[in-house]
């Protein structure tokens, strides 16, 4: 039960907090009325608003109407009247441009081009709109017209500005492909870019307005021209340079040249082409002798015709580059390929007449023509990759050209490989064509020198070999095939030769002549194989070359000492007379004693006076040979005259004992001296 006076305090609170309530409910109602009054108000205004807005839109709309039809029918004026102008304009463009068009676009193209876009527009319209009007015919006609000076204006520009490019300038483009730096440096300019750009500007309307495609032939016919001019000039260069100084003049580029600028300034490249066939002077004629002379003159044509041939490779990417600014994309390659045509046949007709010059010496069998086939096809197989890039997208038989040449070269240097060989083997033993003295033999020196050739040529001359077999192993051709083809052929030339050095050694009826003969060719050979280092490339298919060489040497002095026994058998022990010290000796063996020295004296005295014109060029094998000799019949002759010097077999011993051994000794050193 709750005490009275909580109660009381609780009532007290009760009463409290609903007297705010009252006061709070009282106040919500004020608000509430006050609300309803301001929404009332609102809807009167808002009321009175739409009616106001509804009365102006009544006003306004026929308004905004007849407005908006106002401004469309001056749109309408507006158009018509720019449209008449327009119309108008077209019946004047003749009279505006005819001046212009009539007096060429040279040193004003642009603004040429822009009165052809105008009467283009007119003619178009009036084929649109006014087909029959007079007008037409007039814009036509100027339209053709100012086709023709464009036309015209390309072939004057090209003609004009493209100049054959210098000899010196393509030497020095040339002798940048060994220099990287200097070859991205060098980059001919063919045209000035203001004529360049002129002549890119020109091309590009005759094509898409001018539905023209005869400048294409101008131009592939002006810069092949200029192209094959260019090569025709590099050849020329060399044969004035061979004929006045004998060295083709490539010097070095200082400064940008006035005949045919450079786009850089060029670098001077390390221009070294050793291509020239060493000592043609010496190689083979049809009797394998010397040639009578130098002829200086094939050197410098296997120069120009190899410079020349780097030198299409060059002008014809310079070309390329040129013409891909020019011509249409899709005429590219058909124009470059008619625009080397000149040059590359020329460069096929002169490669198919050298091959046809040695064709000719094979038959006569004169090599020195058919060396020079040799550094060309070389360079024209390094060249080829550069050829098949430059050629590519050009007709099959374009790109076949140079393969063709090629093939043809090859196939011409092995039948002429495979024909010194077997003239090497057949030469005929000519009495009157012997070395008397028994020394080298022109057709060993020249054999050896023609081998010698071939060092230079190792790839060339293997590939010629390797392009003639039909076996499967040459359908795998490497180089190790090749040098294993070139090893047995130089093996069969050597082959050859020695079977023939034989067979002439005959000639000679003294076999101590014969042996020397054999001797010197076959030590000539030896030297020569070592010195060149063919003994290497010989040694890859025999192995046993060197030693079976030397053993053929060694053959050989022992043959030709045996010359000497006729002499020395006179003085051996055999058969000579015992004494004893002090005891007479009979008639018989004073006189077995006087022929021995007799016959000693005289054969020592004939062999010299024979031998003595005999020659041993090699200084080495000549003092051996002496040596051995001095050695041998110094032993022999001392020992004899040791024995019976003191012996009175005769009263007159000077007539018998008419050498010292020194004296001996000094006689077979003057041996194989001609000049002693």
């Amino acid at each position: 039960m709750i005490p009275p006076q909580e109660a009381s305090v609780r009532r007290r609170e009760i009463e409290d907090k609903l007297k705010q309530e009252e006061e709070t409910l009282s106040f919500i109602r004020d608000s509430l009325e006050k609300s309803d009054q301001l929404t009332k108000n609102m809807v009167s205004i808002l009321s009175s608003f739409e009616s106001r807005l509804m009365k102006l839109e009544n006003s306004i709309i026929p308004v905004h109407k007849q407005t908006e039809n106002l401004q469309r029918l001056q749109e309408n004026v507006e158009k018509t009247l720019s449209c008449l102008d327009h119309v108008i304009s077209y019946y004047h463009v003749a009279s505006d441009t005819e001046k212009i068009i009539r007096e060429g676009p040279t040193g004003r193209l642009e603004e040429y081009l822009g009165c052809m876009a105008k009467i283009q527009k007119a003619v178009e319209y009036f084929q649109d709109n006014n087909p029959d009007s007079p007008e037409l015919n007039r814009v036509k006609f100027l339209f053709e017209r100012g086709k023709e000076s464009l036309e015209s204006e390309f072939r004057s520009l090209m003609t004009r500005h493209s100049k054959v490019v210098s000899p010196v300038l393509i030497l020095d483009l040339i002798g940048g492909e060994d220099d990287m730096e200097a070859q991205d440096d060098m980059t001919l300019e063919h045209l000035s870019e203001s004529v360049l750009h002129d002549v890119i500007r020109i091309s590009r309307w005759l094509v898409e307005y001018g539905r023209n495609q005869d400048f294409m032939n101008v131009y592939y016919q002006i810069r092949s021209s200029q192209l094959d001019r260019s090569i025709k000039g590099l050849k020329e260069h060399f044969r004035k340079s061979s004929s006045s100084s004998g060295v083709p003049y490539s010097p070095a580029i200082p400064n940008k040249r006035k005949d045919t600028p450079t786009k850089k300034p060029v670098k001077r490249p390390g221009h070294e082409h050793d291509f020239r066939v060493k000592h043609l002077s010496e190689a083979l004629n049809d009797k394998h002798g010397p040639l009578a002379g130098r002829d200086d003159m094939l050197d410098m044509e296997i120069d120009a015709y190899i410079h020349c041939v780097s030198a299409f490779v060059k002008l014809a990417q310079s070309e390329y580059q040129l013409l891909t600014d020019i011509i249409p994309e899709h005429h590219q390659k058909k124009t470059f390929d008619s625009l080397i045509q000149d040059a590359l046949d020329g460069l096929m007709m002169e490669g198919e007449n050298i091959v046809s010059v040695a064709r000719k010496a094979i038959i006569r069998h004169d090599y020195s023509a058919v060396l020079t086939v040799f550094p060309i096809l070389r360079h024209l197989k390094q060249t080829k990759p550069e050829f098949d890039q430059v050629l590519q997208g050009t007709a099959a038989s374009t790109k076949n050209k140079l393969p063709g040449l090629i093939t043809s070269m090859e196939t011409t240097g092995a039948k002429a490989l495979e024909d010194f060989a077997d003239n090497i083997k057949n030469d005929p033993d000519k009495e009157y064509n012997m070395p008397k003295d028994g020394t080298v033999h022109e057709l060993t020196s020249n054999a050896i020198l023609f081998l010698q050739q071939l060092l230079d040529f190792q790839e060339t001359a293997g590939a010629m070999l390797a392009s003639q077999e039909t076996s499967s192993s040459a359908t795998s051709y490497n180089s190790e095939f090749s040098k294993r083809l070139l090893s047995t052929y130089i093996c069969k030339v050597l082959g050859n030769l020695q079977l023939n050095l034989l067979s002439k050694s005959k000639v000679y009826e003294d076999p101590a002549l014969r042996a020397i003969f054999l001797h010197n060719n076959y030590n000539y050979i030896l030297k020569s194989l070592e010195k060149s280092e063919l003994i290497h490339l010989v040694a890859v298919t025999q192995k046993t070359a060197e030693r079976s060489y030397r053993e053929h040497i060694e053959q050989q002095i022992q043959t030709y000492q045996r010359s000497w026994l006729k002499v020395t058998e006179y003085i051996s022990e055999k058969n000579l007379p015992i004494f004893q010290p002090g005891v007479k000796l009979r008639d018989k063996e004073r006189q077995m004693i006087k022929e021995r020295f007799k016959g000693f004296n005289d054969g020592l005295e004939e062999l010299c006076k024979i031998q003595k014109a005999w020659a041993i060029p090699d200084t080495e094998q000549r003092d051996k040979i002496r040596q051995a000799q001095k050695t041998i019949v110094k032993e022999n002759y001392g020992a004899f005259l040791h024995r019976y010097a003191s012996v009175p077999f005769t009263k007159n011993p000077e007539k018998y004992i008419k050498y010292r051994v020194e004296q001996v000794a000094d006689m077979i050193e003057r041996l194989f001296d001609t000049s002693a």
